[in-house]
């Protein structure tokens, strides 16, 4: 399928996506599905990224079924087709189309299950036997179970389906009261495993939700704490800042005053110098008036 962008085409986009999602190899689906839940958030859909980043990574059994039914959707509408009639044979006990259905279950499910290894190969995932017998079961407990086949109609599986019986096994006519009881305390059996399943599955989520959630809290305690601190120092600097500017204005003031009274000073200095010499002049020339005034003394 084309790598879409979530959010160019409302709710059928984000539909096309998680198909998408879900027939991408498990080994890359958390990487995809980050990828995706990015676009759908930087475009805008917040609904959108939050049912992406909600998809869980199929196993690699459900993420093959997911994978067969679509990559070979006619012979699935067939397979779901043959479900219907099988369930409706058991259910009107019909010995003789149960036979007849039965054959078909058997030879359907053998090939389809080798298609949907072909197909896991192809896609660079080979399955294990153990993944193969999932992959099998998934496909009876589609034929056997009504709500089996709509989960993997969807396409969008993420654990293996269990048949609730051995549903088709039978060679002749099924007892009537025995197969009912029997198949719907199966049923039960089955659903109640499957609830059960979900519940620890959800259990498990909540509790792994509940740390990160005190991890975060934990990491927003910590920031805040950072954050008063960070901000107690910048006013610290900011008050040391604005006392040193102002002591900068004073002692640029007090220099001012200083260059002045210096140059004050100076110009006083050389005024005092400039009457020194003058005086100096002065008294010389008038010691030497006196001394040209006064009469040679006789002896």
């Amino acid at each position: 399928m084309g790598r879409e962008r979530a959010g160019d085409g409302g709710a059928q986009d984000v539909e096309r996506l998680l198909d998408d999602l879900y027939t991408t190899p498990p080994p890359g689906f958390v990487t995809r599905r980050a990828e995706l839940a990015l676009a759908a958030r930087s475009a805008g859909n917040a609904a959108d990224a939050r049912r992406i980043r909600a998809a869980r990574r199929p196993t690699l059994a459900a993420w093959a079924a997911n994978l067969l039914l679509r990559a070979a959707p006619e012979e699935s509408r067939r397979f779901l087709e043959l479900g219907e009639a099988l369930r409706e044979a058991f259910r009107t006990l019909d010995a003789g189309e149960v036979k007849e259905l039965s054959d078909r279950r058997r030879s359907v499910v053998a090939a389809l299950t080798r298609q949907a290894v072909a197909l896991a190969e192809q896609a660079g995932q080979r399955l294990s036997d153990s993944a193969r017998g999932d992959v099998e079961s998934t496909l009876r407990a589609v034929l056997a179970d009504r709500e089996a086949a709509e989960r993997w109609a969807t396409g969008r599986l993420e654990h293996p389906l269990t048949p609730p019986t051995e549903f088709g096994e039978e060679t002749g006519a099924p007892s009537a009261g025995s197969h009912a009881r029997d198949e719907l305390a199966d049923r039960r059996r089955r659903r109640e495993a499957e609830k059960r399943h979900r519940l620890e599955e959800a259990r498990r989520e909540a509790a792994a939700a509940d740390r990160r959630l005190r991890d975060r809290r934990t990491e927003q305690a910590v920031s805040d704490e950072e954050l008063t601190r960070a901000r107690a120092d910048h006013d610290r600097a900011a008050a040391e800042v604005s006392e040193a500017e102002r002591r900068l204005d004073q002692a640029r003031s007090r220099l001012r005053l200083a260059e002045e009274e210096r140059r004050t000073a100076e110009e006083r200095q050389r005024a005092a110098a400039d009457a020194v010499s003058e005086a100096e002049e002065h008294a010389q020339s008038a010691a030497r008036e006196v001394e040209r005034l006064t009469p040679p003394s006789s002896t």
